[in-house]
């Protein structure tokens, strides 16, 4: 067929190829090729039609292992085997089949165009499989399963974004893909702007192309979910553990000042008995927006003014933009000026865009001195006393909307444009921040946010999902983008708690923030002319339930923690979409649960919106415990459920074992001494880890812990706590244990008989019925009579048995 400019550029007939201790590589008619192998469960996969490859040097952190795999050549193929894995390359026209052990088909791009040119845009069609369900892609709205849509990933400032708009802040080109019983993971490393179709418009065909750049990507494949995510956060770096008090109640608004109401708000708190561990300054508090300033008008004294916030137990977090001030009065401007380090046009002229402080240039964070120079200049702010970092505006954004594509950046040398470097721009600037706090304060945990991010962003921020809307559409699909970006490598994220745009209601605030005490992050936020967001602006009685879920959060943060620290070894999300516990159910997938999660592994949360009583919920297999009343019910089916403002609803898995501690104001303050160890009666054995360190160094990465666990083998009636591990003193001399479900009267601990003790629990404080009249009756509901038992704790491991005991 005589070739036409309309019809794509394909690779053509393998010509040659090169075997290595890491893989293959070769040549084809039109292109190169290269298949490396990572691990026994991740292939790369790199094609390009151009003489060098055009690497992204920022999101990949391991490289492969050698003599991992086997290889066979036949005469339409060749074969690249792991215990995991087969990938088949086909001959005739350069295409790739990834393949089980057992030979079943995972993913299979067409074997005619399933790698394609059209102009510099690189894409790779793979087949559709039967009931083929796709997930994750980082910071997406729609449903949890991604089958029909399109995406693209092109960092967007999307102010008051709607709940179908696409694309928004954050990138990361990271998906995972199901089809009869199998599962499979992607990612595309190419940092332009790039499009993932799920089979929309077409019945043939999922894809994924970049307008510019190699076809270069990922693919995982292993027994379950769960593993593959690992392997992808493995891939791009595991996130590290945040301090402590970056896992409390946050409060943050656009803006706090003078400096005199920022510490009436923090003795607000206190006074109120309200739990809380930050405190944002907002732009106002800069000298005319600029950056390492701060008003002295508004705050003559900061040094002294976070003095006393700390002293009240809360700690302060600045926010960042990256507009420098084009002002040769303005010392960063200077600086930067004279040493180089500002994105510019071909022709050497720094680019100025317009944001806050009005023109701007914009450091270049892909420049290893402008990272060096921007952590330096953070000194100005840690020498106060600040002790976290907010990174915003960082797609980077200016009014307009708009960066020219020729402006340039250096992408540590190798030279970029716009085009290329704008998704991977806020990223670095999220690095430069950490690596320069940790510079600043060697002694202290960093602690960075951001709104703009691509894959790997994970090793050096947490992720809010940007300027949301109060409604309860924005509330629930909140839930989902958190849920989402765990699914996709990066489990410490949130949302504006009541939203950020508009005016929140009561009855939304009071749902909102009862729902967010299960999010990672748990801060709430509001702009400028809108209600305020403090949970005692909103009347009595939601400032009384919001101070119950604010207390419930401290109370499960020996939960949490366990969590974080879990994630930072494997992972894998704090709140964990139910895909990754019930892949092949397909009643997640449903639209009408799709954003119920696990939290801290066992709980399940149902969010529902604010104007609801009831609501029809799904609970997956197994059996589970309403955690406010315990009440057990069966899964694996639907049930509708009251869920009246006060009561959110929450449940427990059977099985399952739920630390928990005293009420403490802050998350570094010291707590009664006894951890309280909920065990909701199963089936087979659980277990629970009890994770302490310091909570604010990083003395935990060289062995400076304390590590419990906590085991229940439910068939045979027996809770191990087990033997104190690590060199860090643990804070917990008791233990109270609570048996939820059980009949049990006696126990043997040490040999001897002892009676457990019989009480009533309530996870939540009764809410008073308020004068004006409430939103609605409520009902107190408790845990009744659940047996209970104390025991003093030391090093050594303990048994407490249950069955057998008459």
């Amino acid at each position: 067929m005589k070739k036409t400019s309309s019809l794509p550029l394909v690779p053509g007939k393998v010509r040659s190829h090169h075997l290595s201790p890491t893989g293959i590589d070769g040549t084809t008619a039109n292109a190169r090729f290269e298949i490396q192998v990572f691990r026994e469960n991740t292939f790369r996969v790199r094609v390009s039609n151009q003489n060098a490859w055009q690497a992204n040097p920022y999101s990949v952190v391991i490289g492969p292992e050698e003599n991992c795999f086997e290889f066979e050549e036949n005469d339409d193929s060749l074969i690249l085997r792991t215990g995991k894995l087969q990938l088949w390359i086909g001959k005739k026209n350069l295409s790739m089949v990834f393949k089980t052990p057992d030979g079943e088909v995972i993913s299979e791009e067409d074997p005619d165009f399933g790698i394609n040119w059209l102009g510099t845009e690189v894409s790779s069609y793979k087949k559709l499989q039967e009931w083929e369900k796709f997930i994750g892609l980082g910071e997406k709205h729609g449903g949890l399963n991604r089958y029909g849509q399109t995406y693209t990933h092109w960092n967007t400032d999307h102010f008051a974004y709607g709940t179908d708009d696409d694309p928004l802040y954050c990138s990361i080109p990271f998906y995972m893909g199901l089809h009869h019983g199998i599962a499979y993971g992607v990612f595309f490393d190419n940092p332009h702007r790039t499009t993932f179709n799920f089979g929309a418009g077409n019945n043939r065909y999922s894809y994924f192309s970049a307008e510019d750049g190699d076809l270069d990507y990922y693919f995982f494949h292993d027994s379950s979910l769960p593993a593959i995510l690992s392997a992808y956060a493995s891939l791009t770096g595991p996130p590290p553990l945040p301090p402590r008090w970056a896992l409390g109640y946050q409060q943050c608004r656009y803006s706090y000042y003078p400096d005199k109401d920022v510490i009436r708000l923090a003795e607000t708190f206190r006074d109120k008995a309200i739990p809380g561990d930050v405190i944002y300054l907002d732009i106002h508090h800069m000298d005319a927006y600029k950056v390492f300033t701060f008003d002295k008008a508004r705050f003559p004294d900061p040094a002294e003014m976070i003095r006393q916030l700390k002293k009240r137990g809360f700690r302060v977090v600045v926010i960042l933009d990256p507009g420098i001030k084009a002002d040769t009065s303005y010392a960063s401007f200077v600086e930067g000026s004279a040493k180089g380090l500002f994105v510019s046009y071909p022709d050497g002229k720094p680019y100025e865009g317009q944001v806050w402080p009005g023109w701007c240039t914009f450091p270049d964070f892909t420049l290893p001195e402008a990272r060096t120079w921007w952590g330096q200049a953070l000194k100005f702010y840690t020498k106060l006393g600040v002790d976290g970092f907010w990174t915003d505006m960082n797609e980077p954004a200016t009014w307009g909307q708009t960066l020219p594509n020729v402006v340039q950046f250096d992408f540590e040398g190798a030279g970029a444009s716009h085009r290329k470097a704008r998704n991977v721009y806020g990223m670095q600037m999220a690095r430069s921040t950490r690596e320069g706090q940790e510079k600043q304060q060697p002694d202290n945990r960093p602690f960075v946010l951001t709104r703009s991010g691509f894959a790997g962003v994970q090793r050096y921020a947490a992720i809010w999902t940007g300027d949301n809307v109060s409604s309860d559409a924005h509330m629930l699909a909140g839930v989902r983008l958190v849920n989402s970006l765990g699914l996709s490598g990066v489990p410490f994220a949130g949302y504006d708690i009541g939203g950020f745009v508009g005016n929140c209601t009561p009855e939304l605030f009071a749902r909102w923030i009862s729902i967010a005490a299960f999010c990672p992050l748990f801060r709430a936020h509001t702009m400028i002319n809108s209600h305020a967001s403090e949970p005692w602006s909103f009347g009595e009685e939601v400032e009384a339930i919001a101070r119950n879920y604010i207390r419930l959060r401290y109370k499960l943060m020996p939960a949490i923690y366990a969590a974080f620290y879990a994630s930072h070894t494997s992972g894998l999300p704090v709140a964990k979409s139910l895909a990754l516990a019930y892949p092949f159910d397909d009643r997640i997938y449903h639209g009408a649960y799709d954003s119920q999660y696990l939290f801290c592994e066992n709980l399940l949360v149902v969010p529902v919106q604010s104007h609801q009583s009831l609501t029809k919920l799904y609970l997956p297999e197994g059996d589970w415990y309403h955690l406010f009343s315990g009440k057990k019910q069966s899964g694996a089916r639907e049930i509708f459920w009251e869920c009246p403002l006060n009561y959110l609803p929450v449940f427990v898995a059977a099985g399952a074992i739920v630390p928990m501690q005293s009420v403490t104001q802050h998350a570094t303050d010291a707590h009664d001494g006894r951890i309280k160890l909920h065990v909701f009666q199963g089936k087979g054995v659980w277990q629970q880890l009890i994770y302490e360190d310091d909570g604010s160094s990083n003395a935990y990465l060289t062995g400076s812990w304390a590590r419990r666990t906590v085991q229940m083998d439910h068939d045979h009636g027996l809770l191990e706590i087990g033997a104190l591990q690590g060199n860090f003193p643990s804070s917990y001399t008791q233990a109270k244990i609570y048996f939820h479900g059980f009949s049990d009267q006696v126990a043997e601990v040490g040999g001897k008989r002892v009676k457990l003790d019989v009480g009533n629990i309530a996870f939540l404080d009764e809410v008073a019925e308020f004068d004006p009249l409430p939103s609605g009756d409520h009902d107190f509901q408790i845990c009744a009579s659940v047996p209970n038992l104390t025991l003093n704790l030391d090093a050594s491991a303990q048994t407490v048995r249950l069955k057998g005991i008459g």
